[in-house]
């Protein structure tokens, strides 16, 4: 059996590794190289391209993609090995490991689900209730888990089919009475909550360093919450309306949800002594952050710390380290993406790219520029399967044009860093936590395309009216 499937696997990978050659032979000796980049640059480019498409088909699991293609960055001349490694001493993703050993932290003590349980015990008598409930948990955990698959697999979306269940709504004739709503605000408002912070998913801080690299903007924890504190909340204050009236649920009232959960929070019994710690930690590692433009402590540093005073008090174990595998997991692929990103740069292969586009707008306005930018760059979404491989595909080329077209490199930096991640609400598979909620069965696929763009018109509306607005309040533009 076991002889099978490995074959299977091998016959299913191997015209999708062709693919992957072939992307990489058609840039290197079929696209015509730019005088200003060096044979070197141009193999690299060849590279990139090949490990983003894999990121996307996946012969093989991302992140095995990834550090293949690290391996090949260094086997072609490209790279040096010392230098295509680099990337995993990158402080940023450090940071991301440290956050993810947080957020274990909070679902092994059972604190993340007891902040989905005082939500809906507080607001749960209405059906609307709950789905802000569940926006407000979700947006809460993403200030310090930057997986939006472990907040939405790990604590809300369990919470959401018990509630469902409770009141008989299964997916099929009952999925209507309050799943079909539930699951669908969810889904287009954990995509909004990942826009707000620099921790919301783990394709934002590759964003924060690109910025850095290829702008020179700095993207903080603090300055980041600050920039989406505004256009986030009004946009998770708005779709569950809008939801509501394109899902209207059969059950509006639910004073049972809200006992549900009280009984649910006394079963948990009073916080233990690991649940404080962890409390403390969480509250301490995001002030820290919030203030770091006072103190200057580098994020990663607080977040190191807090993790490791996590590990001293016992809160987590070793084990708990060595078997957090998406962490390890995102280790491996960001740090490759981080060292093969900022070595595209360098070789000139993004600014070359610009230049060619730019080309193609004639002597358009930045303003101009910007906005067809935006709207292409958004709606291409419906072509990714990934946040991280949509940012890492198509945001340096674009802040590249933009700044050769003189546009304002803060306001383009953050708009093309948020704008991705709403964009996952598009499909049902735009994002890790999609095709979760998709397989429950309680949204169609044609509900969720059409719900998907229509909340689509909300969030552009949002944050280039009031969002920009703040953004210029704030001195970002």
């Amino acid at each position: 059996m076991s002889e099978s499937r490995s074959e299977y696997s091998l016959r299913r990978a191997l015209p999708r590794f062709a693919v992957l050659i072939a992307i990489y032979l058609v840039v290197v000796f079929l696209i015509p190289k730019p005088e200003a980049i060096k044979p070197a640059g141009w193999r690299l480019a060849g590279v990139f391209f090949a490990t983003v498409i894999g990121l996307m088909i996946e012969p093989i699991p991302g992140g095995a993609c990834v550090l293949l293609g690290v391996t090949l960055a260094a086997a072609v001349g490209a790279l040096t090995i010392g230098e295509a490694l680099g990337g995993y001493s990158d402080p940023t993703v450090w940071m991301v490991i440290a956050a993810f050993l947080i957020s274990r932290a909070l679902i092994k003590t059972g604190m993340a689900r007891r902040i989905a349980l005082f939500f809906i015990r507080s607001f749960g008598q209405s059906t609307l209730g709950i789905a802000y409930s569940l926006a407000a948990t979700d947006t809460v955990l993403a200030s310090v888990i930057p997986s939006n698959a472990a907040r939405a697999g790990g604590v809300v979306l369990p919470i959401a089919r018990a509630i469902s269940e409770l009141y008989g709504s299964l997916p099929g004739p009952t999925s209507a009475l309050i799943g079909t709503f539930l699951y669908t605000s969810l889904t287009q408002t954990l995509c909004v909550s990942a826009a707000m912070f620099l921790t919301g998913q783990a394709g934002n801080p590759l964003a924060a360093d690109m910025a850095r690299q290829s702008a020179g903007i700095s993207m903080t924890w603090s300055g980041w919450l600050l920039a989406g504190l505004v256009p986030g909340l009004l946009s998770l204050a708005i779709i569950p309306l809008v939801v509501m009236k394109l899902h209207p649920p059969g059950i509006k009232r639910t004073p049972e949800a809200a006992a549900f959960a009280a009984g649910q929070l006394r079963e948990l019994g009073p916080m233990s002594g690991h649940s404080w710690i962890v409390t403390a930690v969480f509250a301490g590692v995001c002030l820290t952050w919030a203030t770091s433009g006072i103190h200057k402590l580098d994020i990663a540093l607080t977040a190191l710390l807090g993790s490791g005073l996590l590990l001293a008090t016992g809160v987590i174990t070793w084990e708990d380290v060595k078997s957090e595998k998406s962490a390890w997991d995102i280790f491996v692929w960001y740090g490759g993406l981080v060292r093969l990103a900022k070595a595209l740069n360098d070789a000139g292969v993004t600014t070359e790219f610009a230049k060619i586009v730019g080309g193609w707008f004639g002597g358009a306005s930045w303003e101009v520029l910007f906005a067809l930018a935006l709207l292409v760059y958004f709606y291409t979404h419906y072509a990714f399967a990934s946040i991280t491989a949509h940012l890492l595909a198509m945001y340096p080329p674009f802040l590249m044009l933009l700044k050769g077209a003189g546009a304002p490199m803060g306001l383009v930096c953050y708009a093309f860093a948020a704008f991705a991640n709403f964009a996952a609400g598009l499909t049902h598979y735009g994002t890790t936590p999609q095709p979760m909620f998709f397989s429950h069965g309680y949204i169609t696929k044609s509900d969720w395309l059409k719900t998907g763009l229509l909340i689509s018109f909300v969030n552009l509306t949002i944050w280039s009216t009031v969002g920009f607005a703040w953004w210029k309040f704030l001195g970002i533009w």
